[in-house]
């Protein structure tokens, strides 16, 4: 609630340096038939009975234009009042102060209050909801677009609209051309609970419609749609839930108010108009504050205690157990991260009295390097309950795991206790095989997924003083960079259990671009390393979301800073702590600090919900979506927390980003 009273403090300071160039001349604007639009209906699953309602009057008062009209209804008399100003010059960013006022004397039922904006002449019309759509999910629809929101390519009802609990960044966009010019247009909110809503828990619903090629930003008072349907959300990993009758009532005397901002901006390039709606929110809504969150130097010290609870060693095998107990796997990379403790400990160990750290590092990666390998690469999965590598092998998980072992080679070969000759041995083969995959002629990775093997082959050209790895890299690089830019296919494939737009296929992106710009200085690999950053920006929580009673509350759980995962898969998780240090970098690079203060946001924040061991569960539900059990009724599944699936990449991320911030010069120990 706090994060949301202070949502907007800092509006009349809003200086955007990214939306520096004029203001279009063509503006988003209310719908001709009315300016206010309210149903007193439900048909359908979908409000019906609409009453539009043009200005009745006017007036100025000092920075506020004043703008009323009324609708009377058989039962009284709705008064209705925008209060509206510029309040970026150099931008037209429009905020408005919309007010309901029912004078009747029973209550009015079965209302819904609404918001529209009309694009006046967008040919195209691209949308952008943070989270939920990007550019439509071409990519998640070329795989199963039944898993997916869907909105501009629906046969029919061509509309999304999603609750605002559901978006990390509480704007809609689409992007197109207007009078021949590229543009974004964008309607941001103030997100908030609907009062006296007829369903458990009902928020106003924002997004986008498309209707005899207008487009239209709306926010309603709960209804929803998507994928050619009303009322049905996105509400578990495989399958969207019912979500009927989304209306309120007013009571006599009653009065709803809600803030939004609208915006137009002309755009640089095919792909790019994210980015001007992204940095807007970041600068209205201003979630830098990182106090009343878990010292971060605690929640290292409890991270390295976790991975050394998960340790598991016999004559056999070494390593840090992956998954909870019933799966005895030593897992590298993606969700597992196994491998991921060794650079952590060389790099911040002793500061934290580790014990043994020579040794756990020696064996745990000597036995990563006995790993077989097959024509599809080193195996990723070790079984120490059948003693045995298991045929699981997928080029992601190996470019990561490659990645965490490059960076452990460089701070071991510096220690005279640690023997580095199987791990060289074990690199060298690794990235032989996959720099001859990524040079073959026929390459031709099915998602950004390969994207993971750009900085660890970059890395390797110089630690193992191999240049064809950069060729490699180079080539990787120069496919995604053509490949995702103009987002006609945004980032994708970067999990894989949800083969859609997800913000770690962007981050594999980020990763890549970054590496290559810090090895080559060609600013086109800068310039798109931001690109595929604010991709990865615009999945994480900005605002702290108010939560029903539960298992979050009991925490005074705070979602801002949170990343939420993917098209697919629409929980919070901690994955987001990994890319701080690259925010921390593209700060530095561009002076654009707010990436530097985001990064701290993210790596802070993070640190809730840590057990007294250290552990933390992956899932958190912060909207009305659950992936790891099902369910008939929404009560009971936001504010939930599954608490059980307590993967090791969940302390790995945090103990890697740290010992990363602390090679940059951060005094991360400080926050």
């Amino acid at each position: 609630m706090k994060n949301r009273i202070l949502y907007f403090l800092g509006i009349s300071l809003v200086v955007m340096s990214v939306l520096s160039t004029p203001f279009l001349t063509a503006q988003p604007n209310f719908p001709e038939e009315g300016r206010w639009s309210v149903a007193t209906d439900w048909f359908a699953g979908w409000p019906s009975d609409w009453h539009h309602v043009q200005v009745a009057s006017s007036r100025v008062v000092g920075e506020w234009k004043i703008e009323e009209g009324e609708l009377l209804l058989p039962s009284g008399l709705l008064k209705l009042r925008d209060a509206s100003r510029i309040v970026d010059e150099a931008t037209g960013l429009m905020e408005v102060r919309r007010r309901w006022d029912w004078m009747g004397d029973e209550p009015l039922e079965k209302v819904t209050l609404s918001v529209r904006v009309s694009i006046n002449g967008m040919q195209e019309g691209r949308p952008f909801l943070p989270g939920i759509s990007y550019y439509d999910n071409p990519a998640g629809q070329s795989v199963d677009p039944t898993r997916i929101p869907v909105i501009q390519a629906a046969e029919v009802n061509r509309r999304g609209f999603y609750e605002e609990h559901r978006y990390p960044m509480t704007f809609a966009a689409a992007e197109g051309e207007i009078d021949g010019r590229l543009s974004v247009a964008a309607l941001h909110s103030i997100p908030s609970p609907v009062a006296r809503g007829h369903q458990y828990d009902q928020w106003w619903s924002l997004g986008i419609e498309y209707v005899e090629g207008e487009v239209e930003l709306a926010l309603y008072t709960g209804p929803v749609a998507s994928n050619g349907k009303n009322a049905i959300i996105k509400g578990h990993q495989k399958k969207f839930h019912d979500y009927d009758e989304a209306w309120m009532t007013l009571l006599p005397e009653s009065t709803v108010e809600k803030t939004f901002f609208v915006e137009n901006a002309p755009v640089g390039q095919r792909g790019a108009g994210f980015q001007t709606p992204l940095w807007t929110s970041i600068k209205l809504v201003n979630p830098f504050n990182p106090d009343s969150f878990p010292p971060l130097k605690e929640v290292i010290a409890r991270k390295f205690a976790d991975s050394l609870e998960r340790w598991q060693e016999s004559s056999d095998y070494a390593g840090i157990k992956a998954f909870p107990a019933e799966r005895k796997w030593i897992d590298l990379a993606w969700a597992g991260q196994s491998e991921a403790y060794a650079f952590p400990f060389l790099r911040l160990g002793n500061e934290f009295g580790l014990p043994d750290i020579d040794g756990y590092v020696q064996r745990g990666i000597d036995f990563i390097t006995t790993s077989p390998f097959t024509e599809d690469g080193f195996s990723i999965r070790y079984d120490y309950g059948q003693k045995k590598w298991l045929e699981r092998r997928n080029p992601l998980s190996q470019g990561q795991a490659v990645n965490n072992l490059l960076d452990a080679l460089r701070l071991a070969r510096e220690n005279e206790a640690i023997n580095t000759s199987k791990w060289e041995a074990f690199l060298k083969q690794a990235c032989n095989y996959h720099a001859d995959q990524v040079l073959a002629t026929d390459w031709k990775p099915v998602s950004t997924n390969e994207g993971f093997l750009i900085a660890p082959l970059a890395k390797a050209s110089e630690l193992l003083e191999e240049p064809r790895y950069l060729e490699a890299a180079l080539k990787a690089g120069e496919h995604y960079r053509g490949r995702h830019l103009s987002m006609d296919e945004p980032y994708w494939g970067g999990t894989l259990d949800a083969r859609c737009e997800d913000k770690e296929g962007a981050w594999a992106a980020l990763q890549g671009f970054l590496t290559l710009y810090e090895v080559t200085q060609q600013q086109a690999y800068l310039e798109a390393a931001i690109h595929a950053g604010d991709v990865v920006l615009s999945y994480v929580y900005l605002w702290d979301v108010d939560l029903p009673k539960g298992r979050l509350t009991d925490h005074a759980f705070k979602t801002r800073g949170w990343t939420t995962v993917s098209a697919q898969n629409m929980h919070l998780d901690v994955y987001g702590v990994l890319c701080t240090p690259a925010f921390w970098k593209l700060g530095n690079y561009t002076g654009n600090t707010d990436y530097h203060k985001m990064a701290r946001l993210m790596l802070v924040t993070c640190g809730q919900l840590l057990d007294p061991l250290g552990s933390q569960g992956e899932q958190i539900h912060q909207t009305n979506y659950a992936q790891h059990y099902d369910y008939n009724s929404l009560e009971g599944v936001r504010g939930d927390y599954v608490e059980q699936w307590n993967v090791y990449w969940v302390s790995a991320h945090f103990l890697v980003a740290a010992s990363q911030l602390d090679e940059l010069g951060v005094a991360w120990e400080t926050w």
